[in-house]
């Protein structure tokens, strides 16, 4: 999620599990603080455009290391806060905002490595996307009160802005289901069998939902709104380039975006230069990640991987998501 969501929750959770044991403004401020440190991760340069891509939310958003590191901060925070006798209060708190942030982001589709360090795979659930507003929200607000009357009914206010941003993750889980029934039923009735099914909100809302299947040489692209009144999905179906991609699969940008996507990627050539297209952020034919990764000289030389992903029209997108979520009959963004 986004560096104010983040921030947004650690700061929350803090000031519920810390309650009238500190000023609010001190429990805001060391669960914002703890909410935000996974993503310190974002300021490291690992080599290239891929490696600063799929090691993003790696080891500092591994639970093991969360919780190694959760007593250290509890220590200096009971410390500079002048209430050691609270150590352990606010070893739970911080704990709990560390914690919160790689769980959060596992309810994105972008990958969150959370068994670092036995374990790379990651867990991405792709049911909201990286910024949502009604999700946020309720914890601003939540938050502001909070700290504006620093008593017990503020304390309230900010119980529930987490329930509420909280049961808003739920509904988007359902809804997220919902949508991934329909999709299977038109695909099934297009003759698509066993093919692996990508559910996703479109930007900003869980009303319209993109949906991707990935069958062998091709995918297919579809949205679905829930006020559409069919329920059924019409479907595009694009090459997913998979004779350049098995003549590349040996290079390791390649081969490391094939798994971080989970297969959901497609491969290219424009310019005597290959790409590599992470296809489960954007929709045909702009997405946010598209990598260069080899050019054309005595056959395909390796090329240092640079992402020249879609730079487009913000605005003209955000129109287009608000215009489908109620016209089922309005053709895809070109």
């Amino acid at each position: 999620m986004d560096s104010v969501s983040q921030f947004a929750l650690g700061a929350a959770v803090s000031v519920a599990v810390m309650g009238r044991r500190t000023a609010v403004w001190k429990a805001a401020l060391w669960g914002g603080l703890a909410g935000t440190i996974p993503d310190l991760d974002s300021f490291i340069d690992f080599g290239d455009a891929v490696r600063n891509m799929t090691f993003h939310r790696g080891h500092s958003h591994g639970l093991f290391w969360l919780t190694l590191g959760a007593p250290v901060l509890a220590w200096i925070a009971s410390r500079l806060g002048g209430g050691r006798a609270l150590f352990k209060r606010w070893w739970l708190a911080l704990w709990l905002a560390l914690v919160t942030h790689p769980l959060l982001d596992t309810m994105t589709v972008y990958g969150t490595q959370l068994l670092q360090p036995f374990s790379e795979h990651p867990f991405a659930l792709g049911s909201i996307f990286i910024i949502d507003p009604l999700y946020t929200v309720p914890l601003l607000v939540g938050l502001v009160v909070a700290l504006a009357r620093r008593a017990h009914r503020g304390l309230a206010w900010n119980r529930w802005g987490l329930a509420l941003s909280c049961l808003y993750l739920g509904w988007s889980a359902a809804a997220q289901w919902h949508v991934r029934q329909i999709a299977e039923e038109s695909l099934a009735a297009r003759g698509v069998q066993d093919a692996a099914v990508l559910v996703t909100p479109a930007p900003l809302n869980t009303v319209l939902w993109r949906v991707v299947a990935v069958k062998d040489d091709r995918f297919l692209e579809g949205f679905y709104s829930l006020l559409d009144p069919q329920r059924s999905i019409t479907f595009r179906a694009f090459d997913r380039g998979l004779p350049l991609y098995e003549s590349l699969d040996h290079l390791w940008p390649v081969a490391r975006m094939a798994w971080f996507s989970r297969g959901f990627f497609k491969m290219s050539e424009e310019h005597g230069q290959a790409f590599i297209t992470d296809l489960r952020m954007g929709q045909e034919p702009g997405y946010v990640f598209s990598f260069r990764v080899a050019r054309r000289g005595s056959g395909w030389q390796p090329a240092e991987p640079e992402n020249l992903g879609w730079r487009g029209d913000v605005g003209r997108g955000i129109e287009w998501i608000w215009a489908r979520m109620w016209d089922s009959d309005l053709p895809p963004l070109e």
